[in-house]
C-alpha cells in the first residue's frame, strides 16, 4: 500500500489520495432503473407537494412525482424547501378557506335545464290522441 501512494523512491513525500466524487447522475440512473423494475408511472401536472414531519413542512414546488400503486411506493423528486412550524398555521388557514369555498360551490347548484328535445304536451292530451287526430 505504501508503494501505491509514493510517487518517487524511498524518503519522498506521499501524494494526496485523490477523492473519488460520486456524481448525482449515477445515483439518479440507479434510482430510475429501480423505479422501472417496480413499474412506477410519472404523474403529470402536480404543482406542489407538502410533506408534514415532526412539526416541519417539507415543500416541493413543481416536483416530479412517480407512483407504483402495486408496490405502495411514491417518489417525489425535486428541490425541497423546509418550512418552520409558523407556516403550519398559515397552511391550515388556507386549507380551511379552500374547504369553505368547496362547500359554498357545492351548495350553489346550477339550475338543471330540462332540454330533452321532447315537446311538452297540453295537459290532458297524450301522444296517441294527437297521432289519431293528425291521421283523421
Amino acid at each position: 500500500m505504501a508503494g501505491a501512494v509514493r510517487t518517487g523512491g524511498k524518503g519522498t513525500v506521499r501524494r494526496k489520495k485523490k477523492a473519488v466524487h460520486k456524481t448525482a447522475t449515477t445515483d439518479d440512473k440507479r434510482l430510475q432503473s429501480t423505479l422501472k423494475r417496480v413499474a412506477a408511472n410519472t404523474i403529470p401536472a402536480i404543482e406542489e407537494v407538502n410533506i408534514f414531519k415532526d412539526d416541519l413542512v417539507i415543500q416541493f414546488l413543481n416536483p416530479k412525482v412517480q407512483a407504483s400503486i402495486a408496490a405502495n411506493t411514491w417518489v417525489v423528486s425535486g428541490t425541497p424547501q423546509t418550512k418552520s412550524p409558523d407556516n403550519m398555521e398559515h397552511l391550515k388557514r388556507i386549507a380551511e378557506e379552500m374547504q369553505k369555498q368547496v362547500a359554498a360551490a357545492g351548495a350553489i347548484q346550477p339550475k338543471e335545464e330540462n332540454d330533452d328535445d321532447v315537446p311538452e304536451l297540453v295537459p290532458g292530451e297524450t301522444f296517441e290522441e294527437v297521432a289519431q287526430e293528425t291521421k283523421a
